[in-house]
């Protein structure tokens, strides 16, 4: 019997358009890259959490000005673990408001991915009307100006903020930082916000290049 050939189907299939994997954009890898590594180098500044509750070092300032002096002084030695504490507040406060914390990174989502690290050939299109740079940008702002400052959310966050600041405030005045060791601090350099300073100027410097082929 003659022996009939027969071609491989799946192979004839395989041979079609194949789902292409998502392109990941080098802008927001780099602005990830980035972020990530000043915080990591953020993170090894941070001191040792016994010595932020160690008991015995606690004394009730004499009368405000030593309670300025001590607040300055734990402010430049504890920032890191501070600034712990105060994202820790607001991470229980998010955490404790799901549609609360659902909304932000819904809102952070968009400025990332429909404006800041959005390929610039390629136009934002939603329900078939198309959007120029600048309509995306005045939309962007006009919303969060809305969930930030006319919604509940706004005083979330502000409450949460204040509540850590307090927090902070009360420890820095009552503990005694005379063990501490200075020295080798730079007043420049040592302000409680320094660290949040450098992580917000290495992701600028991640997202400028995105955000200056739009202006």
């Amino acid at each position: 019997m003659a022996t009939i050939p027969m071609t491989n189907s799946q192979s004839t299939a395989g041979s079609g358009p194949q789902s292409q994997p998502p392109i990941t954009n080098p802008a927001f890898r780099t602005f990830l890259s980035r972020l990530t590594s000043s915080i990591r180098q953020g993170f090894s500044q941070r001191r040792p959490w016994f010595e932020l509750i160690d008991r015995t070092a606690m004394a009730r300032p004499d009368n405000l000005t030593d309670a300025y002096s001590r607040i300055r002084r734990n402010f430049s030695y504890f920032k890191v673990n501070y600034i712990t504490l105060l994202a820790l507040v607001l991470a229980f406060s998010l955490l404790s408001h799901p549609f609360s914390l659902l909304v932000l990174l819904g809102l952070l989502a968009a400025w990332l991915f429909l404006y800041l690290f959005r390929p610039s050939d390629q136009p934002l299109v939603i329900f078939g009307r198309t959007f120029s740079d600048r309509e995306t940008l005045g939309i962007l702002v006009v919303l969060t100006v809305f969930i930030v400052f006319l919604t509940s959310i706004g005083s979330l966050l502000i409450s949460a903020i204040l509540f850590g600041v307090a927090i902070v405030c009360i420890h820095g005045a009552f503990r005694v930082p005379e063990d501490l060791f200075l020295d080798d601090q730079d007043p420049a350099n040592s302000g409680f916000l320094s660290f949040l300073g450098n992580a917000a100027s290495s992701a600028a410097i991640a997202a400028a290049p995105a955000v200056a082929s739009r202006v």
